[in-house]
């Protein structure tokens, strides 16, 4: 019998985390480790269990993720984008309420390049007139 199962992509910034859902208890896993060996932070954590505690599906699947790239921000913020197109594709009545609360939509806030003849993004080196 073929297991029932609802994959996603999240980003934000230089992050990515494939984010698979499937009918279970609530178990978060996180490149094979639990949520809290993963993410240390308390505030992280409510950031990634907000699309599942805003649908009431928190005990209702378990979210098994693969994530890389960025810092440990930046990957929650990803977990979240992901866990939550997954709840759309799981199902399509939870797309207003998540699109209303703004977790489906990738935030587009990078760090900007730097470029020649400055010292970072926009740093110019010290102006001196003689």
């Amino acid at each position: 019998m073929a297991k029932v199962q609802y994959y996603a992509t999240g980003r934000r910034k230089t992050s990515i985390a494939k984010v698979w859902l499937v009918p279970g208890t609530g178990n978060i896993t996180v490149n094979d480790k639990t949520l809290d060996e993963y993410f240390p932070i308390d505030t992280l954590k409510m950031i990634i269990k907000q699309p599942l505690v805003l649908t009431n599906t928190l005990d209702k699947f378990d979210v098994i993720a693969q994530t890389f790239g960025g810092g440990i921000s930046g990957q929650a913020g990803a977990l979240r984008h992901g866990i939550a197109r997954a709840l759309v594709k799981a199902d399509q009545d939870l797309r207003p309420i998540l699109k209303k609360a703004g977790f489906l939509t990738r935030d587009p806030r990078m760090k900007e390049r730097r470029k020649y003849g400055l010292k970072k993004a926009r740093k110019a080196p010290q102006f001196s007139k003689r």
